[in-house]
């Protein structure tokens, strides 16, 4: 057996000996480079960064470079990327890496090598968070923020539970753009408009092309416009999708469906229960507090709480939640049960830090920012409820625009999509002329008739393509918005 390769790692003079095995790294690549098809049996994210010794990292992403366009990797194809590297240039040069082959022990064991680099990457993510949890805590030059520093050390160990450490700020060119096309290829998939959670409204979908990971999408909207409706709505069609994908057994990386955290600190768990099951049920949701039902409709809500017990929606209904407390139950949240779209009702009613509430546009800009950071720290779309000024009442057109987001523009500009839900109907409906003025009263049942029940999404916003409308259906008996039926469409002017 040829003797173990060692060598003197940068980080070799630390005075705690971080976990390692540089052993186990020089016989993984070896065995890659005798046979191409290990990479492929590898089931954890193995990135260059979780190896410990710099050149073996280095090694490795080359292999992954190769593998991606198809060539074969050896050390006779690896050698031209090495011939200037300096390290090993120290170990003999580019023959270093046929000295990597020369032992095929690792060709047994390839996938339990790269599960120990990976657990050891994770061990070492782990030493440098713990050590910098101390040394903040013993550090009082500055002002002191305990809860600051524990939602910090939280968002670090999630991050290191997550495989990603300090690390998993930094991504090549070639893993962002291969996530940039598997998202074009699920988008192709799904016909040309979806690459995100699924709305479960076809019409808001080929406009904003779902819901993408990552983005934090602000939902505004005066009081009666449905903007708890329709985020509710939307979180039933996602979990309800993610049920049915996992029936059928869709690959995860193809689902458009998600498990849905929803943070409710306006309206009780119950109360949010009720409006899916109005929804589901087609019963009236007044009627179904009242408890005004007959035998048959209890006998249809009790069917539709049935089909809806396995429904992967987790409501949070936990009243001032501050923004660090919602971090870390969402975090909690993914981690236990996998969640993949975050929804907040609503924006202003959470709290910011002690320091922050001593302005309010710094604690809502604080908030907006925490949201955006929680949206890519987690990877999943983040929909925020946002209440609206009341400078929208004063104008003709009543229809919201990006400057009537109240009390900060930072949620403007923290947003990757900011929708505005408008109802013409409501407002028409407060202008209802005396029934003695029969033109007048003619003239405004003729104007309901047209527009009573369509409702329009505005999107104000969009980083990913253009601004627009979207008409919906708004059935305000039960709460559910549905996409328009072409002639209603076409009926339907502004």
């Amino acid at each position: 057996m040829a003797e173990p390769i060692r060598l003197a790692a940068a980080n070799e003079g630390e005075p705690v000996k971080l976990p390692r095995n540089v052993e186990a790294e020089a016989a993984f690549l070896g065995a890659i480079m005798i046979d191409n098809r290990i990479i492929e049996d590898i089931s954890i994210k193995l990135q260059p960064e979780h190896f410990f010794e710099p050149l073996h990292g280095r090694i490795y992403d080359q292999i992954l470079r190769l593998i991606d366009r198809n060539m074969l990797v050896s050390p006779v194809t690896l050698k031209p990327f090495f011939e200037n590297d300096e390290t090993m240039q120290e170990l003999g040069g580019p023959s270093y890496l046929v000295k990597l082959t020369a032992d095929g022990a690792g060709l047994l064991g390839a996938r339990d090598f790269a599960q120990q680099i990976y657990d050891l990457a994770l061990l070492r993510e782990l030493v440098s968070v713990g050590r910098t949890l101390v040394e903040n805590a013993l550090d009082t030059s500055e002002a002191v923020d305990p809860k600051g520093q524990i939602e910090q050390a939280e968002s670090a160990l999630y991050k290191v539970a997550e495989g990603e450490g300090e690390s998993g700020g930094t991504k090549s060119f070639l893993t962002a753009s291969a996530e940039a096309i598997r998202n074009v290829e699920k988008a192709l998939q799904s016909g040309g408009h979806l690459s995100g959670v699924t709305t479960g409204l076809n019409s808001v979908n080929s406009k904003v092309g779902g819901l993408h990971n990552s983005d934090l999408v602000i939902l505004a909207g005066r009081p009666g416009m449905g903007k708890t409706s329709l985020v509710t709505n939307i979180a039933f069609n996602a979990a309800q999708r993610w049920v049915r994908e996992e029936q059928d057994q869709i690959p995860e990386d193809k689902r458009v469906g998600a498990k849905v955290a929803f943070f409710s600190l306006e309206m009780s768990a119950d109360q949010l229960a009720t409006r899916i099951l109005a929804e589901q049920s087609g019963i009236s949701s007044e009627l179904l507090r009242m408890g005004k039902i007959s035998r048959e409709d209890f006998r249809e809500l009790s069917r539709a709480s049935r089909e809806l017990q396995e429904l992967p929606l987790f409501i949070d209904d936990t009243p001032a939640l501050s923004i660090a407390a919602l971090r870390t139950r969402a975090r909690r949240l993914q981690r236990q049960r996998g969640i993949g779209l975050i929804i907040v009702d609503y924006l202003q009613l959470l709290q910011g830090s002690a320091r922050a509430n001593d302005n309010r546009v710094n604690e809502i800009s604080e908030i907006s920012r925490g949201l955006k950071t929680l949206a890519k720290e987690l990877a999943v779309p983040v929909i925020a409820l946002s209440q609206l000024s009341r400078a929208v009442e004063q104008r003709d057109d009543k229809r919201p625009m990006l400057s009537d987001l109240r009390e900060s523009g930072s949620i403007e500009q923290d947003a990757d999509m900011v929708w505005f839900i408008y109802r013409g109907d409501y407002y028409e409906a407060a202008k209802e002329p005396d029934h003695n003025d029969e033109a007048a009263y003619a003239a405004w049942q003729e104007t309901m008739s047209r527009i009573h029940g369509i409702s329009e999404l505005i999107v104000a916003k969009q980083r990913h393509g253009s601004t627009g409308k979207v008409r919906m259906k708004f059935e305000a008996k039960i709460t559910r918005f549905s996409d328009l039926a072409e002639d209603q469409y076409s009926d339907y002017e502004d």
